[in-house]
């Protein structure tokens, strides 16, 4: 590259793809100063009471389990031609990154097509080790754990 100016302009005009140029395209309308009143400030607000709410839940919880999608994989490219369906399936996974928790997606199984079902498993702030510990009990109460380089489980 010549200069940051030229790498930044050539990773973001190539190294993006379609959907990722979206995303930042909506998020920088977001952040306009015309609508930074109306969706920023009730992001801010929304994301407060989510985080609020896990915080009460993991006073009496270790790790919450739950759906990672709303509906299993689509096939390999299936999905990018359907924003909205793309938003849509990460609507599972989107309060953890809001309230700033780790969380770990584990496959629980296929469905009737043969498609991967995935399970998310969330902990507290600075308790990831709790989330690993519980996805590798499931997995090995299961007799399936990933397989490094394999892009499977066993």
């Amino acid at each position: 590259y010549e200069g940051l100016h030229s790498m930044y302009k050539k990773s973001r005009s190539e190294g993006f793809g379609p959907e990722v140029k979206r995303r930042i395209m909506l998020g920088s309308f977001v952040l306009s100063s015309g609508y930074y009143d109306a969706y920023y400030l009730k992001a801010l607000r929304t994301k407060a009471l989510i985080k609020k709410a896990f915080d009460k839940a993991f006073e009496k919880y270790d790790v919450i389990l739950g759906p990672a999608a709303p509906a299993t994989a689509p096939k390999l490219g299936e999905s990018l031609s359907d924003p909205l369906q793309m938003y849509l399936g990460d609507i599972y996974t989107i309060s953890v990154n809001l309230a700033g928790l780790p969380g770990m997606t584990v496959p629980c199984g296929k469905d009737s097509k043969g498609l991967p079902i995935g399970i998310q498993m969330i902990g507290d702030c600075f308790m990831e080790k709790k989330i690993l510990r519980a996805a590798h009990a499931y997995e090995t109460s299961r007799g399936s754990f990933a397989v490094p380089g394999e892009g499977g489980t066993r």
